[in-house]
């Protein structure tokens, strides 16, 4: 699916910046071929190798050297991977390329710093849906080079049951009953905001409770109430300095949907370095 995702992306991708052609590489002969490289102006976590190599790929006639791998720290300064195509190729190729790679070495560098704040905790941070459209698995792909974990990837592949769910299906233990009865095999969560939806979703036995925002007493009485079998997860405007108090609560999962949707590209530089 991986592969799949990223040929699909970066179509798109060059469609949206190529269009009908590239009409400042055309004053550059096409005999020309040069050497091009992509250097971080600030420290990271490196993802998106397989997008950087499919723009290239897919414009043809180039060969891509990384000095590092995906998932790899890397200081500022550092050079990532030296680049031989026909100019034209790496000039159309450029934006596209380096939009991808800074994009998901920003998400999987957020994702490590978060990771980093629980320190050894055993709860585990978790994505979200609210990623850039279009590039969902791309993001999800770089959170877990990150060392975080992903949530469900979208609607399909588990029931998370939210307020309106609730409303719209009568109640907290009417919706739980009717996710079981069609979606047998998929995990059952179900988003509470105080301590009485709380019980009433434990009485109900889903596989995972959300905890949204409840007040910190109510918080503490929930996870000392929690039966076995049941995991809890946090969520709800948490940010990196609340992870060290959080780290000790015993909780399984927190899920921070700034990983993917406060999105800050991390600096990066192709230069031209030889042409023959």
């Amino acid at each position: 699916m991986l592969d799949e995702t990223v040929r699909a992306n970066v179509a798109a991708a060059l469609a949206e910046d190529v269009g009908s052609g590239d009409v400042s590489a055309d004053l550059v002969p096409e005999s020309v071929a040069g050497t091009a490289t992509v250097i971080t102006r600030e420290a990271c976590v490196l993802a998106g190798r397989p997008w950087f190599d499919e723009t290239f790929a897919a414009l043809g006639g180039a060969r891509i050297d990384w000095n590092h791998a995906d998932g790899n720290e890397v200081s500022a300064g550092a050079e990532l991977c030296r680049i031989a195509a026909p100019l034209r190729t790496l000039l159309t190729g450029e934006r596209t390329a380096l939009n991808f790679l800074q994009l998901l070495s920003g998400t999987a560098t957020t994702a490590r710093a978060y990771v980093r704040a629980l320190g050894a905790s055993r709860t585990r941070i978790l994505d979200t849906r609210k990623t850039v459209p279009g590039l969902r698995f791309a993001q999800k792909y770089a959170v877990r080079l990150g060392g975080a974990s992903n949530h469900r990837i979208g609607l399909f592949d588990a029931v998370l049951i939210k307020e309106n769910h609730i409303t719209a299906c009568g109640g907290i233990g009417p919706a739980i009953e009717r996710a079981r009865a069609l979606h047998p095999d998929l995990t059952v969560e179900i988003e509470v905001e105080s301590l009485d939806e709380f019980r009433q979703a434990q009485a109900a036995k889903p596989d995972r409770i959300m905890l949204d925002e409840l007040p910190a007493d109510e918080l503490r009485i929930a996870i000392a109430e929690r039966a076995a079998g049941i995991e809890l997860e946090l969520s709800g405007g948490l940010s990196r300095d609340d992870l060290p108090s959080i780290a000790t609560l015993g909780v399984d999962y927190v899920s921070i949907g700034a990983l993917t949707k406060h999105v800050r590209a991390i600096d990066l530089s192709m230069r031209i370095v030889g042409t023959w």
